[in-house]
């Protein structure tokens, strides 16, 4: 049979009908229909002509309007390479796969049902293992006043532009302007400083699940730069530093696990600089992501220790055993839906999205391939062969669609779900259904795996967690082939131009980290570029990503520094490893 249209051949169906003991065993009048030139490997189609076969197969002749349901599927595969134009194939892929739907005001964005299952998986298993921690979920204004806003200068200075104020109620103006949230420290802290009265109320644990403002100027990017997201922001307050430098770690970490063992997203763990720290916050730590195919890093997740600054502003006391009055310490952490975007990024090929069993809406797609011309009774077994299949699926806690559209062919069926993800398909067709055998096809891999029917609920289970593993391991060793080692700084900005990031002994110096940063973007003014996606990829400052904590160091084998090694920029003395790299 031809799996693309239904038809089967002249064997398969004289075969059939014997087996069902009521058809004739006459063969078939007719014969299977071209297709053709198929597509190879996944990649687009070259033409126009071509690209109406990729996601949906050609229409029978007898079908009408045929041209217009050809032009009608072409726009439903997407239209670019991965590796020629990286931004327009992502915003083509969010969308066509159905994840976003674009607003009227630049920069917002709608989610669309399938993007929010994945942010309800995230949110599913984040929340389950804070509140391990002890943390409790509850929910503060979107609004916060001028002055309230304006407390912490420090804080403030670094969200300033783009904060979005509220100056009018209808045609009066506000006595005080009012600012939507852009994060909310200054929201939840004057009322910490009342719940908070003695040691016996600390620790404080709060988390809200909530949306934000941030009116960004640079270029918008779905789920990676938008002016209103959602996230999860974590507060907390603790009677001293050790515990909250504990949680500080304890929190990065989930953020690890969240992006790597949910999301299946290498990660890397480190500090941020003085430069890139929260502003206000004593210390900044965080898990950094890495987008090979345009050479970007992405900051995934943060979590920074505030220190005592936002006790002091807010007058955060507590009574401890001895009756002293003292200030809290304090730590704010947060995730956000830009983490969808790096897993698509980082995933997806030009057949579309490749999801991560955990968190893909759905897992399994069950397609019949029916035969198209006068065999409504065969069809009619078939389809209730799979209805079987779908319910033994479902039982198991596997999340499976049914796809029994009888106006698509079996060819449209598997692109159309190869573009949204489902991570395994199983074909049921003449030849399956009089053996005791189905085929299953990976996403991720293109993988055709036979398997007994008999064991399809173990085997499907098997493979959702073998291309979890491996989608993790084949990602881990794409980034860590784009790390390079530099000393100076023409092996530096060599590597940076070759989509890397660098990892390179530095002072720790903000006037050379702005010195870098201020070098590295007149280098990439003054070159010549051989394409606009070249261009795109290949302009920015680099800037310091992290300095790695020395787990993930010792992952690379990377020795520490000796007591003569020297800056890489400025040649004084070099105090860290760091890693640099141009980012989102």
């Amino acid at each position: 049979m031809d799996r693309e249209t239904g038809e089967p051949s002249e064997i398969e169906l004289t075969t059939l009908r014997i087996s069902q003991g009521t058809i004739s065993s006459s063969p078939p009048a007719s014969s299977p229909l071209s297709l053709g030139e198929p597509v190879v490997d996944g990649s687009l189609p070259k033409s126009k002509k071509n690209a109406s076969s990729r996601e949906g197969a050609v229409p029978s002749p007898k079908a009408k309007n045929s041209s217009n349901l050809k032009k009608k599927e072409s726009r439903e595969g997407l239209e670019v390479r991965k590796s020629d134009d990286f931004s327009m194939w992502y915003n083509q892929l969010v969308q066509k796969a159905e994840l976003i739907e674009f607003y009227d005001i630049s920069g917002c964005y709608i989610l669309r049902p399938a993007s929010y299952r994945i942010w309800e998986a995230i949110q599913s298993y984040f929340d389950k293992e804070i509140k391990k921690l002890g943390v409790e979920n509850a929910y503060f204004p979107i609004f916060v006043s001028a002055s309230r806003l304006n407390q912490e200068k420090d804080h403030v200075a670094g969200f300033a532009p783009e904060v979005a104020w509220v100056t009018k109620s209808g045609d009066s103006p506000l006595e005080e302007p009012i600012a939507v949230r852009p994060t909310s420290e200054t929201v939840m802290y004057p009322s910490f400083a009342k719940w908070i009265r003695s040691h016996r109320d600390l620790p404080l644990k709060i988390n809200q699940w909530n949306n934000v403002v941030r009116w960004e100027f640079k270029h918008p990017t779905p789920f990676l730069r938008s002016r209103e997201f959602l996230w999860q922001e974590g507060h907390t307050a603790f009677a001293t530093k050790e515990e909250a430098d504990c949680e500080v770690l304890q929190i990065l970490e989930l953020y690890r696990s969240v992006y790597e063992d949910l999301l299946a997203v290498p990660v890397i763990k480190g500090k941020k600089s003085d430069k890139e720290k929260f502003a206000g916050g004593l210390y900044t730590t965080t898990v950094e992501a890495f987008i090979p195919h345009n050479g970007r890093a992405i900051q995934a997740a943060t979590s920074h220790c505030l220190g005592q600054n936002f006790a002091n502003m807010f007058d955060i006391t507590f009574e401890d055993e001895n009756r002293f009055r003292k200030k809290v310490y304090q730590n704010s952490w947060g995730l956000t839906t830009r983490s969808i975007g790096v897993m698509i990024m980082v995933h997806s090929d030009d057949k579309g999205l490749v999801l991560p069993p955990k968190v893909a809406p759905i897992q399994v797609v069950v397609v019949p391939i029916r035969i198209r011309v006068n065999q409504e009774e065969i069809n009619h077994l078939l389809d209730q062969e799979c209805e079987t299949y779908t319910l033994q699926l479902e039982r198991r806690g596997i999340r499976v669609k049914l796809d029994c559209r009888n106006d698509k062919t079996p060819g449209w069926k598997f692109h159309h779900w190869e573009l949204r993800g489902v991570c395994l398909r199983v074909e049921v067709g003449v030849k399956e259904m009089h053996s005791n055998e189905l085929v299953i096809v990976r996403r991720d891999t293109g993988e055709r795996t036979v398997v007994s029917k008999n064991d399809l609920c173990e085997r499907i289970t098997q493979l959702l967690d073998t291309m979890q593993e491996e989608m993790l391991l084949r990602a881990r060793n794409i980034r860590d082939h784009c790390i390079s080692v530099a000393y100076n700084w023409n092996d530096f900005m060599t590597a940076i131009d070759s989509k890397q990031m660098v990892l390179a002994p530095w002072c720790t110096e903000t006037r050379c980290e702005e010195e870098v940063k201020r070098q590295s973007m007149e280098y990439s003014a003054s070159r010549g570029y051989d394409s606009v996606e070249e261009q795109t990829n290949l302009t920015g400052a680099v800037k310091t990503l992290c300095l790695p904590f020395e787990e993930e160091l010792n992952r690379w084998n990377i020795s520490p520094l000796s007591a003569g090694s020297l800056c890489f920029a400025c040649h004084s003395s070099a105090k860290a490893w760091t890693l640099w790299g141009r980012s989102y």
